[in-house]
């Protein structure tokens, strides 16, 4: 929780939001709305909307987290944030909008590997032709962990739920493409996490 502003508030948001931002401004330099998906808090949302005016940032969250993410939309008043929406990646019905990107960070190590799989299952009914979709968060490489702090992590996620684990990056690149997309570049960002970018072809 935020002491000044009374909302809830994750440090570590504020720790990555500009390495991340630094990737957005050029992977989403010629988009023009952006759909993410589990905004958390919502500090995502409000920074990177602010920086990058000429986006539209669609939030979105589950049920009992989105009013939330509307309380940092609200007090940030920006133009170019719609209200926040309810999702999640295992209701029938998705939006019917279609988006030039998509963002979501730190969501697949939460999720169940079959969340994973049906969010790229249905990701092509969201995107538009040429569609960028980014990614952040930790990803195993070739089946091993990039630092010992991420294999201590994999661990606690595991204890705090057994569906929960770091992702090997070459099973969601299988997964992106039969969704269409193509990787077209992989990040190395601070505390081992990556900012993976895929393009629709």
């Amino acid at each position: 929780m935020n002491p000044s502003s009374g909302k809830p508030f994750a440090p570590s948001c504020e720790r990555n939001r500009e390495p991340i931002l630094d990737i957005l401004r050029d992977a989403f330099v010629d988009r023009g709305s952006v759909f993410e998906i589990g905004s958390g808090t919502g500090q995502h949302a409000v920074h990177f909307a602010a920086a990058l005016p000429c986006l539209e940032w669609q939030a979105s969250e589950r049920g009992e987290y989105v009013d939330v993410v509307q309380s940092w939309l609200d007090d940030a008043a920006l133009t170019n944030t719609p209200p926040a929406i309810v999702f999640d990646v295992g209701q029938d019905d998705w939006p019917k909008a279609r988006y030039d990107a998509i963002f979501t960070a730190n969501t697949l190590h939460i999720m169940a590997w079959p969340e994973v799989e049906r969010l790229f299952a249905r990701l092509p009914e969201i995107m538009s032709d040429d569609c960028v979709l980014v990614i952040y968060g930790p990803f195993n490489i070739d089946g091993h962990y990039t630092s010992e702090s991420n294999a201590a992590f994999d661990g606690w996620l595991h204890e705090r739920g057994a569906h929960m684990a770091i992702r090997d990056l070459a099973a969601v690149d299988a997964l992106a493409a039969t969704a269409g997309l193509q990787r077209i570049a992989l990040h190395p960002m601070p505390a081992n996490n990556f900012c993976v970018i895929w393009k629709r072809r």
